[in-house]
Order: structure tokens, then C-alpha cells, then sequence
């Protein structure tokens, strides 16, 4: 009986000894679920434990996480109690480079060395030089006899000579340098480029198992050091057929874990938005109490400052374009759409390497209907623009986000889609057509200036001239205007319109002009304007 009590007392101590040694697992990552401004990532792994309590630490992690976003599921014997997150809890070895990677970090450091040498003599020939030409000019010449200057000149030629061709050598030799240590840069580049990163993000996790045994772990969280973007090729084969448009994305992260051959999702919405819908509070209204030494414009300069800040946004680098599957995208692309966002579940697993570059995604294809119209605003821009409009565009799912034009397979140009809930048509600029000229001058023998009693009468005459070189008929939307008042002592009154449609209210004049092959058509308009004599008006 004695026995046994100290082989149970021994065998329940060796059991709180292995408890308090951690256990060490890698994690694998699995899938991620991108949004706009962070992914939640997914990992499995599998560790051996003993009964009892038991110190996890699950490495491979991302590097900045949320840790009340962290979920570990176990088997239902297994209980989790407590799971933190930390960078520095144990030094681990991490990936030694490859022998070929530390030989090319070796000769870097070595030709580094060589360049510092090299820049350090230079700096002292150039030196020795300066002090060369300080002392070329002999003052006191009378002092030195004929011979005595022919070999102090020769001297000076030799010497200065030898010195040029020196640092000319030595900056050659510079030269050569910086090309070998940039090329083995690059070869060092692409070399770790194919290795994976090893994240320093771990996971110190307590857990409880009523036994013993290899126990498979499912690790989620959430991090901020990934984004996707979406991104557009459209794809014109000819005007009045519908826009070939292909859904792409611009993933990035730099979480500190290589996503190999990881599923995706992508969520057209950001994470950790606010569930809290707001409350109407009862608005007060009072007499505003003046504020001394404030001005009176004070607020419009702060909303003007505040506009210019939201107009002036970056739309990031261009990406080059990528080919085409050959096979439709759409195939391995699943879309499902909720009340607040749009989800793509991609088939295809990715690899998307943790250094903080666009990685082009191919999404889903799809034919869209459009109208295409001609626009031209001779006032700003003496061009004529070719525009796309796509009535009912929310059932196509289209996010704000860059896209690339491609027409009759030429390159176009880049736009950017703005979907705004507020029109029924999305518009797009697909681009200038050379082929279509358009000018607009004033008439100045019949814009003239008078004076009647009082008043000061101004008239202006337009003439806008359309010429289209294409081999076929086109219609064009011309756009002018002409002021509005908004003092009653100036009078404005629009005198020729030439079929216009007119805005009253802004003063817009819209014409719909249908021009021929190689058929120039003019449009003129014009408006008279009266106002004070005595008082200055800028038209």
C-alpha cells in the first residue's frame, strides 16, 4: 500500500512538473478574411499535452493583433482559460539563411568596405587639390629667378595632373562598387523574396484537458496590418456594346506571416465598425454670444480648409496590369451579398507574402449594359469626351475604387469609379476623341459695350464649332452657361439661346447636336448684361 502511495505521489509529481513546462507549436495559417482595413486571420496546429493544466505557446502569429478578437476552439475535453499575446516571451530560433544567402550578405559587407575606402581617399586627393590650386599663384614671383618658376610650374602641371587621374580611377572604381553592391542587393532581394518571413507574434495560451493526447487547435484574431482595395479593368471592344468589366482587388498586409497557398475572402466593409445606432438629442437654439477677437469669416475658413483636406485624397501608385485568365475568373469566385456588405470567397488559394505590397487579385467578370454619349464643355476644356453611362449599377456590386480603360484594345487611361447612391446612373469618362474638334470664341464685332443713362450695357456673343472627323454620326452634349445674378441692381438676360435648353436657376445651356461625317456645325448664343456705370463687374 506504502508502494503504491509513492509511485501515485511520484507519478502526480512528474505530471505538475511537465505542466509547467510550455509547450511550443507552430501555427499554420489557413484562410483569411480580408475587409477594408484589417483580416481576420485563421490557424491550425496540434500540440501534445498531459492531463492536467498546461502553458501554450503557439508562435507564427501576426505581429499586432487585437487580443479581445482572439478565438481558440479545442476539443470539448480541453478548456481554455486564458489566452495572451506577446512578441518577446521566449527567444526561439529563428530561420537561419542559407549559405548562399550569407556569402552574398558577406561580399556586400566586404564591398562596402572597399567603397569607404575608396570615398576616403577621394575626399583626400580632392583635398590635397584644393590645396594645389590655393598655392598656384606665387606672389612674391620676383623673389625666384627664371628656372626656379619653370620648375615650380612643371612641378604643379605634374602634380595636378596626377591627381585628377587618380580621382578620375577612384570614382570609376566608386562606380563599379555601387553597380556590384546594388546587383548583389538584388540577388539578395530575390532571394529572400522566396523564403518565408518568420513572424515574431506568439501566443501564450493556458488550458485545462481532463487527458492526455495530441489536441488540434483553431486559432482566429483579428489584425490591422492588412487592406484590400478594389480595383477595375474595363474593357471596351466597341462603342454601343456592353463594358466587359473585370473585378479585381489590391490586397496588401504586413502582418509578419506569409500567406501561402491561403483561402481568401474579401469583405467590401471595414472591421470594428460601431453597432450603435444614433439617438436624436433635442436641438436647442439661442442668440450666439460674440466671441472677442474672432472672425466673423472665421468658420467659413475652417469648412473651406476642411473641404479642401476631404477633396484632396491620394489615389495611390498605378499598378501594372496583369494578363488575363484564360478561363473565366467568375468560375472560382463565390459572391454572397448581405445587408451591409459584399463578400468574395476566392477557390483559388493565394499567396500574398507579408511585405506590404498591392497584390493584383482577379475577382469575377461580368458584362454590364451601357449607353455611351459624347460631352463637351468648350468653356473648360476644348475637347470632347466619350462617357459611358450604366443605369441601375447597384445590381452590379461596384465599390468605389481605380480603373484601368482599355477601348478597341488600346489602352485609354485610368478613372476612378465613384457609385453615388444619390444618381440613377453611374457615369464614366472613358476619354478625349481626337476625332471630333470642338472651339468656342467670342464675336467681338457683336459684343459691345454702352451706356444708358445710369446703366452700363454689355453684350456678349459665343460662337462654339463642332467638326467631326469620324466616318460616322455623332451625338454630342455641348454645356455652356452664362451668369446669374445675385444683385438686384444687375440685370442679366440671356439674348440668344440657339435651342438650347436652358437652367433658369444656374444659368446652364444644354444643346444635343447631332453632327454628320466630316460636317463642321455652329452654335451661337449670347447675353446681355446691366449694371451700375459707376461700379466694375468682372465677366
Amino acid at each position: 500500500m506504502k508502494k503504491l502511495l509513492f509511485w501515485a505521489a511520484n507519478l502526480f509529481l512528474v505530471g505538475q512538473i511537465l505542466a509547467q513546462n510550455p509547450v511550443v507549436a507552430k501555427a499554420n495559417i489557413e484562410s483569411a478574411r480580408v475587409y477594408m482595413n484589417a483580416a481576420e486571420l485563421k490557424h491550425k496546429t496540434s500540440v501534445q499535452i498531459p492531463a492536467g493544466t498546461s502553458e501554450l505557446i503557439i508562435t507564427n502569429v501576426a505581429e499586432s493583433l487585437n487580443e479581445n478578437s482572439i478565438t481558440i476552439k479545442a476539443p470539448s475535453y480541453v478548456t481554455v482559460m486564458s489566452a495572451q499575446f506577446t512578441t518577446a516571451y521566449i527567444q526561439e530560433t529563428s530561420n537561419l539563411s542559407s549559405n548562399e544567402q550569407s556569402a552574398v550578405r558577406t561580399e556586400i559587407q566586404n564591398k562596402q568596405k572597399e567603397l569607404e575606402k575608396i570615398q576616403f581617399n577621394i575626399a583626400t586627393e580632392e583635398k590635397g587639390l584644393e590645396l594645389l590650386d590655393g598655392n598656384r599663384n606665387i606672389n612674391n614671383s620676383a623673389t625666384f629667378s627664371v628656372p626656379e618658376l619653370k620648375q615650380w610650374f612643371a612641378y604643379y602641371k605634374t602634380a595636378r595632373l596626377e591627381t585628377l587621374n587618380k580621382i578620375s580611377a577612384l570614382k570609376d572604381s566608386e562606380k563599379q562598387l555601387n553597380e556590384t553592391i546594388k546587383q548583389l542587393n538584388g540577388k539578395l532581394q530575390l532571394n529572400e523574396a522566396n523564403n518565408s518571413s518568420y513572424s515574431q507574434g506568439k501566443l501564450v495560451v493556458n488550458v485545462s484537458s481532463t487527458k492526455a493526447g495530441q489536441v488540434p487547435l483553431e486559432i482566429t484574431y483579428l489584425t490591422h496590418n492588412a487592406s484590400w482595395t478594389p480595383n477595375y479593368e474595363l474593357n471596351i471592344a466597341k462603342i454601343n456594346q456592353p463594358i466587359q468589366f473585370y473585378y479585381q482587388a489590391q490586397v496588401r498586409q504586413n502582418t509578419g506571416v506569409d500567406w501561402k497557398n491561403t483561402k481568401l475572402s474579401l469583405i467590401s466593409a471595414p472591421a470594428n465598425q460601431s453597432t450603435q445606432a444614433p439617438e436624436l438629442n433635442t436641438w436647442f437654439i439661442n442668440y450666439e454670444q460674440p466671441l472677442i477677437g474672432r472672425p466673423a469669416n472665421m468658420a467659413i475658413a475652417s469648412a473651406r480648409v476642411k473641404n479642401s483636406e476631404k477633396a484632396d485624397f491620394d489615389r495611390g501608385e498605378i499598378i501594372a496590369k496583369e494578363a488575363l485568365y484564360t478561363s473565366s475568373v467568375s468560375d472560382y469566385t463565390a459572391m454572397s451579398q448581405s445587408q451591409l456588405s459584399v463578400t468574395y470567397d476566392i477557390a483559388i488559394p493565394y499567396t500574398i507574402l507579408s511585405n506590404n505590397k498591392n497584390h493584383l487579385i482577379k475577382l469575377k467578370e461580368t458584362a454590364v449594359p451601357a449607353t455611351y454619349d459624347y460631352v463637351a464643355i468648350p468653356k473648360l476644356d476644348q475637347s470632347v469626351y466619350l462617357v459611358a453611362k450604366i443605369k441601375d449599377y447597384g445590381a452590379y456590386d461596384i465599390l468605389p475604387g481605380k480603373a484601368t480603360i482599355i477601348l478597341e484594345d488600346i489602352f485609354v487611361g485610368q478613372t476612378f469609379l465613384s457609385p453615388d447612391a444619390n444618381s440613377a446612373d453611374l457615369s464614366l469618362s472613358i476619354g478625349k476623341d481626337p476625332n471630333i474638334l470642338i472651339s468656342r470664341k467670342k464675336i467681338d464685332e457683336k459684343s459691345q459695350s454702352k451706356t444708358l443713362s445710369s446703366k452700363k450695357v454689355q453684350d456678349f456673343v459665343y460662337e462654339i464649332s463642332i467638326r467631326n472627323n469620324k466616318k460616322e454620326t455623332v451625338q454630342i452634349e455641348v454645356e455652356d452657361n452664362y451668369p446669374i445674378s445675385t444683385n438686384t441692381d444687375i440685370e442679366v438676360a440671356l439674348l440668344d439661346k440657339d435651342g438650347a435648353t436652358v437652367n433658369a436657376e444656374t444659368g446652364k445651356l444644354t444643346w444635343h447636336v447631332t453632327v454628320k461625317p466630316n460636317e463642321t456645325k455652329k452654335i451661337k448664343f449670347g447675353y446681355q448684361v446691366k449694371f451700375a456705370k459707376d461700379k466694375t463687374i468682372r465677366l
